[in-house]
């Protein structure tokens, strides 16, 4: 991350972007992104700013963002004990997201991780970064492994027809520590950039002359509630498992927060438990809001249906096609109904293409429905 010496959670960082013409920070807007602090919300027009996702893509300013890194000869043992990704076997540039869970299969931290040649970067809020380290120093006990935070900034690029390869290029005569297409991602073609801190603006301008337009975190924050990408401490609670956000759980080739095919780490239980033979009591999904509302809900308000409660709203934006957008965690039963939701006084609309298909919610349970069908 971009240096934060006066505080542990990142919270006093102000990105050099900020100094941008037009660069506008959080206002009153802050209990909709409650994990912006220190980088722009946008410079001047964030729904234009978006629009280059479709066009020759966007480039955000996430250096926010806390990197911690693990190194050593028994760092990717050290790692697959205890997070709900395989890591033992991962290679130089592998990249996927990471959950920790606690011992009832809740989810406690989540982070993007990229190994590289000196040992893996976990990247994730500032808010949970301190408390995540504090759990992989505790558990070193005789692994042959060093923890410590990284002094780097990511950077996201959105959209457009850019490769790694061509990102590369483009910040030649930088010191990049990874260039990666994220795990798990579901939306406009996205990677992200970890450069030195104090290579951050001049990343941002290679980038700028590569053709990519500069965009705030207000237009990151839609593309990533279009993606059903969920930032644990805003669109979570306590009680969340890793099978309510359907697309995180990893099958086949395709890497994303979970596999399902590796050794014990803590929760494992309830990830087999709800794969096999469950199904998640909630769903993540996309929430189209009434634009026509004097005022938006803020993350954390309850969902309900005819009064009541079906489930808990997430981040809230306004998307540059779609309005205002949010993730909600709702209650199955809710969406079986087929009935209104509304935070408050605004009614929200289920996306109905953010629900999981039936081989997003495990075999073991198609199974069983499959078997029920024959009686």
């Amino acid at each position: 991350m971009a240096s934060s010496e006066g505080s542990e959670n990142n919270l006093s960082y102000r990105s050099p972007l900020l100094g941008r013409d037009g660069a506008s920070p959080l206002t009153t807007d802050a209990e909709l992104a409650p994990d912006a602090e220190g980088v722009a919300w946008h410079y001047g027009d964030p729904l234009v700013e978006q629009r280059a996702v479709d066009g020759p893509g966007m480039v955000v300013d996430r250096s926010h963002r806390v990197v911690v890194r693990v190194t050593g000869e028994e760092d990717a043992v050290f790692l697959n004990n205890l997070l709900s990704q395989k890591l033992d076997g991962a290679k130089e540039g592998f990249s996927a997201g990471v959950l920790d869970l606690d011992v009832r299969g809740r989810v406690l931290h989540q982070a993007d991780l990229t190994r590289t040649p000196s040992g893996f970067l976990l990247d994730l809020p500032a808010a949970d970064a301190a408390s995540l380290e504090d759990y992989l120093k505790a558990m070193v006990f005789w692994s042959k492994v060093d923890i410590d935070r990284a002094d780097l900034a990511i950077v996201t690029v959105l959209g457009g027809k850019h490769t790694p390869a061509s990102l590369g290029e483009a910040l030649a005569g930088l010191h990049p520590e990874f260039i990666r297409r994220p795990a798990g991602w579901l939306g406009a073609p996205r990677i992200d950039v970890a450069v030195p801190s104090a290579e951050l603006e001049a990343a941002i301008e290679a980038l700028e002359r590569a053709g990519l337009s500069l965009g705030g975190l207000m237009a990151y924050t839609a593309e990533r509630v279009r993606a059903l990408a969920p930032e644990r401490h805003v669109d979570l609670d306590e009680k969340a498992i890793p099978h309510e956000v359907a697309h995180w759980i990893g099958r086949g080739d395709v890497a994303s927060f979970v596999h399902l095919d590796k050794g014990c780490y803590r929760g494992q239980e309830t990830v087999s438990r709800v794969e096999n033979l469950g199904r998640a009591p909630r769903l993540l999904v996309l929430l189209n809001l009434d634009g026509s509302a004097p005022s938006l809900p803020t993350p954390g308000a309850d969902l309900t249906v005819a009064g009541r409660r079906a489930g808990r709203l997430g981040t809230v934006v306004h998307d540059h096609e779609l309005g205002p957008i949010a993730l909600g965690l709702v209650k199955r039963s809710a969406l079986d109904s087929g009935q209104q939701l509304a935070a408050g006084d605004v009614a929200a609309a289920v996306d109905p293409n953010s629900l999981p298909t039936e081989t997003e919610e495990g075999a073991g349970r198609a199974a069983i429905e499959r078997l029920r069908g024959r009686r």
